[in-house]
């Protein structure tokens, strides 16, 4: 039965006319089928207390039959017997309870369908366009949102593609009624694909359109431009800094101002991260003498052939948000495994690892935590991997204080699994976001219903 304040949303849904056909009718499955949620007045007066699970709580030790009390929102009391008054109990015992996984850099929200072009919003038009905003453009109702909740994850930062300069991300949560109601910070950090640093060695003649054939020199001469070009972009940013007001925040929309120079305000007083995207070795040395001779905070996504600098990485202290687990080697000269043990070669030189599925990635985000868990497999330790998907990555949300963990004080965005989240047979079987149950039900699971009772037809006696 539909609860009154479900009914509500479905009809306030049908009124304004917002979201497609196919998106309605999956709120209404996800309402009628999935498990009772706690009410609002359970929320608000003793709050919820989830008991008997093997508690995760990331900062401290595994308990193995722990408690968590939430109450409005947040977690309460963590302990091996919690008394919590007034609490709703929820029998977990046998589930694994971990904090809600947070996926970094990824399309999620913005991408839907790779082969239709109107359900695709993460490129933008230009070089530069610090301006533009990921999570202004994230579509709520997306059939992959609820896809990769069933799997762990909490939360999503969608990211701006298509120029030098692409644009800021923000941090969202993976439930809501609306983007305004995602949103858990933003802006989060500016997002530089760092440009090409390759050269075509081909002959004139080996090239299929000799008229686009350039030289060796001409085109370093090219590379050298585009470097030069992001570099000056840097300095005039900076300079617009230091000609406002230290204290001033940015402030896109007052009369007189820049709003590309006003976007870039908190990364050049290094208040925010800069996201370099950057996979090649000669990208990634050219990264790190950027960031030596900067202030800028910088973090390296991709980073396929970080472990070759891994060093340089550890004593710049740049964290590297590691893409490529799964990437077959670029080099014949490499073994098969070379990025499947790059996390641990990176992890043993001091550097701090975050796993993505990719910044272009959308439809495979749920299989987050198995890139961690083949990073495992090959050397990386299991509670590094842990935090990579939970406390380092709230951390580099600047977040560290309010989630990727089970604690006190913290959101109570959790989920209860049937064993190791690093290991795929394990299921994930319930999810709070912000203390309040959410539904696991997807566009999978109702195909899998829906076929799973298919009628059986009998078979055609043979001639």
């Amino acid at each position: 039965m539909i609860g009154a304040r479900a009914a509500e949303r479905v009809r306030q849904t049908h009124r304004a006319g917002r979201g497609r056909t196919w998106a309605a009718c999956g709120v209404v499955a996800a309402l009628v089928t999935s498990r009772p949620c706690a009410t609002a007045d359970s929320e608000t007066a003793g709050g919820l207390l989830l008991r008997g699970a093997v508690v995760h709580t990331v900062t401290g030790p595994t308990l193995t039959r722990g408690d968590v009390w939430l109450r409005n929102g947040r977690v309460v009391a963590v302990g091996e017997r919690v008394e919590a008054p007034g609490a709703q109990v929820v029998d977990l015992s046998g589930l694994h309870l971990y904090p809600a996984l947070i996926a970094l850099n990824t399309g999620l929200g913005l991408k839907e369908i790779d082969a239709v072009r109107s359900t695709l919003d993460q490129t933008e038009v230009g070089a530069y366009t610090p301006e533009v905003a990921s999570w202004v453009a994230v579509n709520p109702d997306s059939e992959l949102l609820p896809v990769a909740r069933a799997n762990g994850i909490g939360f999503f930062e969608p990211v701006p593609m298509g120029g030098v300069v692409s644009g800021r991300s923000g941090l969202m949560r993976l439930e809501g009624w609306g983007v305004r109601d995602m949103t858990v910070r933003a802006p989060l950090a500016l997002h530089v694909f760092w440009p090409s640093m390759d050269l075509d060695t081909r002959s004139k003649d080996e090239v299929p359109d000799p008229a686009a054939w350039k030289s060796l020199a001409e085109q370093a001469r090219e590379r050298t431009g585009r470097l030069r070009e992001l570099e000056d972009f840097f300095r005039q940013a900076g300079a617009y800094a230091r000609a406002q007001d230290p204290n001033r925040p940015p402030r896109p929309a007052a009369p007189g101002t820049q709003p590309i120079w006003e976007a870039m305000l908190p990364f050049v007083r290094g208040e925010l991260p800069v996201v370099v995207h950057a996979d090649e070795v000669r990208q990634i040395r050219a990264v790190l003498a950027w960031a030596e001779t900067n202030r800028w905070q910088v973090i390296l996504a991709g980073g396929r052939d970080a472990w070759r600098e891994a060093g340089r990485l550890a004593a710049q202290k740049i964290p590297v948000i590691y893409e490529h687990v799964f990437t077959r080697p670029e080099r014949d000269v490499d073994p098969y495994d070379v990025h499947f043990r790059a996390p641990a070669v990176l992890h043993e030189a001091g550097v701090t690892v975050l796993f993505s599925t990719g910044a272009g990635d959308a439809s495979l985000v749920k299989n987050l935590p198995y890139h961690a868990a083949q990073a495992v497999a090959h050397g990386f330790p299991p509670e590094t991997a842990l935090r990579a998907l939970t406390l380092e990555a709230a951390r580099a949300c600047g977040l560290g204080d309010r989630l990727g963990a089970i604690e006190p004080g913290r959101e109570g965005t959790l989920f209860a699994a049937t064993g190791d989240i690093f290991d795929i047979r394990t299921q994930v079987v319930r999810m709070w976001i912000a203390g309040r149950e959410v539904g696991l039900e997807n566009r999978h699971t109702r195909l899998y219903e829906k076929y799973r009772q298919r009628p059986v037809r009998a078979t055609a006696p043979s001639r």
